[in-house]
This record gives C-alpha cells, sequence and structure tokens, in this order.
C-alpha cells in the first residue's frame, strides 16, 4: 500500500478514543449496577451490553476489511486497464 494513502492518527487522538470508550462503558456499567431492580435484570442488561459492544467491534473491523478489499480490487484493475492500453500502444507502433 502507498504511503500517502495511509492515514496516521495522532497519539493525542488514539488515546482519547481509547479514554472515551472506557468512559461510555464505564458509566453504562455504573448505571446498570445502580439500577434499582433485581440482580437477574441487571445482568440481563449487562449481557445485553457486552453483546453489543462485540457487534460494534466486528462491524467496524467488516467495514474497513471491505473498504481496503475494494482499494485493492480498484488498484488491480488499474494495473489491468494500465497494461491492456500498454499493449494496445505497442501493436499501433
Amino acid at each position: 500500500m502507498e504511503q500517502s494513502n495511509l492515514i496516521k492518527h495522532s497519539n493525542a487522538w488514539v488515546t482519547f478514543t481509547y479514554a472515551a470508550f472506557a468512559g461510555a462503558a464505564g458509566m453504562v456499567g455504573l448505571g446498570i449496577l445502580f439500577l434499582p431492580v433485581d440482580i437477574w435484570i441487571k445482568a440481563y442488561l449487562s449481557m445485553g451490553t457486552v453483546m453489543l459492544i462485540q457487534t460494534c467491534v466486528t462491524l467496524t473491523k467488516t467495514l474497513r476489511d471491505q473498504q481496503e478489499a475494494g482499494r485493492l480490487h480498484n488498484r488491480i484493475e488499474d494495473a489491468k486497464t494500465e497494461q491492456l492500453l500498454m499493449r494496445i500502444d505497442r501493436a499501433k507502433d
């Protein structure tokens, strides 16, 4: 992959995203913990929250993989087109 296509995030941004995730997960966890309901309801909400986080991570990875596969496919198609055009130019000479 070309260096110009890579997006490099700063350390501050990466740290911020981790802190935001930890803060959001902590607040949801504390909210569930202090709900005035039975323990089985808290367990059910906790299980749903963990599954939601897991599916968000999986969805994000899947979308990223599809985007990268599309880039690779486009690069391969561009190379094939360029090679075909070079053959046509050579045939004209």
